[in-house]
């Protein structure tokens, strides 16, 4: 019996089937029985420069033998917490941005929200307290995040958790005005992801994010941007919000910050946002987390950057968009695959309502075949399989993700189509 409760996970089906990793580099990771497999996920999206990044590790180290950790409260500060917040702030596509650090995404989404709420009560409008967010969203699984989650298996059982959420279609920018309109005057924010993430990887209609940046400047309430998946170059631009020609009055970015290789998370908020909190007299955010501006977090994320920037990763990513949408687009030809949702390098492959229908388990039995022949997916909400990979990857790697899953597609397809009998394993 595993002693270890996973995550996000059904430990009656978990415990005895552990499979526990014990290296990684570049683009692949290997279990302590030697085996080895191809990352198609990027652990949960994040590992953005690859595995086995020795120049973080010596970053990490030589911080934690420095000065490993030291309290951010009050006046107090890091070196390398002020250097990163100036660096993110420089960076993102945020007018005057004011970097708030946390340790994974649900915490800065936690913090975006309860700051949305603060900010309309520091300028004198407390009845601004309600937060809008989408069907189909994911904003992590704190108190907050999981009131705003439009996946509803994520808010089951929990009951009423935060009582002043909305959540309305993901496309539509008729039903935010709609929203806002009945709220009457009580919305203080608008939090989307640019494209759904585990909602089973949708892209925005083009002009749909320039629509809702409009209407809530119209409509005087808060833009913020989830870019948890997106950030640090996964569409290809150092941020969605550069790709898709807006700027959100508040910025979410996460894994990608660190590649995963330290916990580290932010939130960017405009100057207009931060700027009560900057004021003499007006009361002071009561907010905050014990690790928040973490010195070695931070050194692993300034670490990460350099490796961005000067490996050119986002521009990598960028130009192997169109191969990678054909190379996994092929699987839409599969049986049992209804599409397949491509942006940048990352995708979701739509497993049919007939398959569905056929086998209830299609998707999580694709997911183990491809696993055991050593390709590492998920299944996303909506039946979607989760594709991700490292901005390393090459394009044998591409083909060998695609072959693979394909071949596990057909096998469980097979049983699930042909004969119409769900396969027993």
């Amino acid at each position: 019996m595993t002693r270890f409760w996973h995550p996000q996970s059904n430990m009656a089906l978990t415990d005895g089937n552990e499979v526990v990793f014990v290296r990684g580099e570049g683009c692949r990771l290997w279990d302590r029985d030697g085996n080895s497999y191809l990352d198609a996920t990027a652990g949960l999206w994040y590992c953005n420069v690859g595995h086995g990044r020795t120049s973080i590790a010596d970053a990490i180290r030589d911080q934690a033998a420095r000065l490993a950790a030291c309290s951010c409260f009050d006046v107090y500060a890091s070196d390398r917490t002020v250097e990163l917040a100036d660096r993110v702030a420089a960076m993102a596509p945020v007018d005057g941005g004011r970097v708030f650090f946390t340790s994974g995404g649900s915490e800065s989404v936690d913090t975006a929200a309860k700051v949305s709420r603060r900010y309309w009560s520091a300028v004198g409008a407390d009845e601004k307290k309600v937060i809008i967010s989408r069907q189909g969203a994911y904003h992590g699984l704190n108190a907050y995040g999981t009131s705003l989650a439009g996946i509803p298996a994520n808010r089951e059982g929990f009951g009423e958790l935060v009582r002043e959420t909305s959540v309305i279609p993901a496309f539509e920018p008729e039903a935010l005005e709609t929203e806002i309109d009945r709220l009457q005057g009580s919305a203080a924010a608008f939090i989307a992801e640019p494209v759904l993430g585990a909602g089973g990887v949708h892209p925005p209609p083009p002009g749909y994010l320039r629509e809702v940046a409009r209407i809530c400047r119209e409509r005087d309430i808060l833009f913020a941007l989830d870019e948890v998946i997106t950030g640090f170059g996964r569409l290809g631009t150092m941020f969605a919000a550069q790709r898709y020609e807006i700027r959100p009055d508040i910025l979410i970015v996460a894994k990608g910050l660190t590649s995963g290789y330290q916990p580290l998370s932010a939130v960017v908020f405009s100057e207009s946002v931060a700027e009560p909190f900057w004021r003499d007299g007006v009361a002071w955010l009561r907010h905050g987390y014990t690790f928040s501006g973490h010195a070695t977090a931070c050194s692993a994320g300034l670490a990460n950057l350099d490796i961005l920037e000067r490996e050119g990763l986002v521009s990598r990513v960028a130009e192997l968009e169109d191969e990678f949408a054909a190379v996994i687009g092929a699987l839409a030809e599969r049986p049992g695959i209804s599409e397949v949702r491509t942006v940048g390098l990352l995708a979701g492959v739509q497993v049919s309502e007939e398959a569905i229908e056929r086998d209830p388990a299609f998707a999580d039995r694709v997911v183990a075949e491809a696993r055991e022949a050593g390709v590492i997916t998920r299944k996303l909400a909506g039946e979607a399989l989760h594709i991700s990979p490292p901005f390393v990857i090459d394009g044998g790697e591409l083909e060998c993700i695609s072959s693979t899953l394909g071949n596990a597609i057909e096998r469980v397809g097979r049983g699930a189509l042909g004969s119409g009998v769900a396969p027993q394993r």
